[in-house]
């Protein structure tokens, strides 16, 4: 081979690689050269030529065992990811990962789908599979042909799943489930702080959903655990605030009798407690301070409670009315009834002052006429200009006299005056009386 024959040979070849190209089908002579794929679209030609590829690559996979089916769709994948069905490749390729145990795995799958085939008909249905796999792993187990095998997931990487669940749809069909089972979990593992927190948004962000008003009374459910163990007045009244909200706007819901019977809890909680602090103070002598817990008692009591308040604080009354006198002026006294005085031991007691009490107790009337009068209005000083024909001083809004025109409106004449009335006659003085009408002429016989 001489020399020219030599440098020839590169341009032989290639134009050789060409042919045989040529005399390939489409898919083969572009995955010559892609060699891993293409990271640019292509034009509408070729993404044609490859989508008949990638369907007939589909077509063997349904075909195949799972093992070669799942490598196909890989293949499909790195070959032609720029076809419709290189998206159904994908959906395809993750339920293979579901199917044999690996949630994590799989749920990373629909993951790729969801991030690179977000307008794939198939975003959808990875979104439901996500949550799926997020309640299996929550179970802590996942049923494969039937078989009950168990999972190996701890609770934090769960909620993980259902955070992802949440990021890619955060107002979809299952974002209130998962943010709700996210809950579930904090719940199972007493973190009171967390589940309350996580209930929370479920209330906050899914308001119109069933979830949130269950979540609103597991809010309450949490708290009143809590206030049952430590009587802990900061959980009472969370527990009373969650309960209320939940009545308020569930009156007919599934839970309104069990968040009742609760709030019935609460309240003598509560009032058994403060019970007992004013025991404590009036067995150290502080009058005000037990009628003050006395008064809460009767707030929030049960009957029981309400009538041991009551005889206590007819005693108070009884042996240190000054002190009775000083807590009925605290803030809270206003829950004492008159009848926990005792003023029927008393010399001068005539009976209750009714006509008062009656007074304060009505509800105040609105009046017919309480003799409101507008405000009068006075017209503002309209500018002018100084000494008529003057210059408008610096600053003012007027434009400069024009002399060819008046600067003022011409004046109307004054009115005709009238006659002045007539001067009565000074007193005493004759009255001219108006004359007689003359007398008709007297008829001829």
């Amino acid at each position: 081979m001489n020399a020219l024959a030599f440098s020839r040979l590169p341009l032989l070849t290639t134009a050789a690689v060409c042919l045989v190209g040529l005399q390939t089908p489409a898919h083969g002579f572009l995955d010559f050269f892609k060699k891993g794929g293409s990271k640019t679209a292509p034009n509408a030609t070729v993404k044609q030529q490859q989508e008949a590829a990638a369907q007939a690559m589909m077509a063997e996979a349904r075909n195949a065992s799972s093992g070669k089916a799942s490598g196909i769709y890989e293949s499909i994948l790195k070959q032609y990811p720029f076809t419709d069905t290189a998206a159904e490749a994908a959906y395809n390729r993750a339920i293979l990962i579901r199917q044999s145990g690996q949630l994590q795995d799989a749920s990373e799958a629909f993951q790729k789908l969801i991030d690179q085939y977000r307008q794939s008909p198939r975003f959808a249905d990875a979104i439901q599979q996500q949550y799926e796999i997020a309640e299996e792993a929550k179970g802590g187990k996942k049923q494969k042909n039937f078989i009950v095998i168990p999972m190996k997931l701890d609770a934090g990487e769960v909620i993980k799943l259902y955070e992802g669940v949440i990021a890619n749809a955060p107002f979809g069909r299952f974002a209130p489930l998962a943010q709700f089972s996210i809950a579930e979990i904090h719940q199972d593992k007493a973190e009171k702080a967390q589940a309350i927190a996580a209930y929370q948004k479920v209330v906050d962000n899914y308001p119109n959903t069933s979830q949130a008003s269950e979540a609103q009374f597991r809010i309450g459910q949490i708290s009143n655990v809590a206030a049952m163990k430590s009587q802990d007045s900061g959980n009472l009244t969370a527990t009373r605030d969650a309960l209320v909200t939940y009545v308020a706007t569930n009156p007919q819901g599934e839970r309104a009798g069990e968040a009742q019977s609760m709030l019935q809890q609460v309240d003598s909680a509560e009032a058994q407690k403060s019970l007992n602090i004013g025991k404590f103070y009036e067995s150290q002598g502080k009058t005000k301070s037990a009628a003050i817990y006395y008064n809460e008692a009767l707030k929030f009591g049960t009957a029981e409670a309400s009538r041991e308040a009551r005889v206590r604080l007819s005693e108070l009354a009884r042996i240190d009315p000054r002190g009775m006198s000083d807590a009925n002026t605290a803030a809270i006294s206003d829950y004492t009834v008159p009848a926990a005085v005792d003023l029927k031991g008393r010399a001068d007691y005539v009976g209750p002052p009714a006509p008062e009490l009656a007074r304060l107790s009505q509800k105040p009337k609105m009046r017919a006429d309480d003799g409101f009068q507008p405000i009068p209005l006075r017209e503002p000083t309209l500018p002018v200009r100084p000494g008529g024909e003057m210059a408008p001083p610096a600053g003012s809004l007027l434009p400069p006299p024009d002399s060819s025109k008046p600067l003022l409106l011409p004046v109307p004449p004054a009115p005709a005056e009238a006659a002045p009335p007539p001067v009565p006659p000074a007193p005493g003085a004759p009255v001219a009386l108006p004359a007689a009408p003359a007398a008709p002429p007297a008829e001829k016989k």
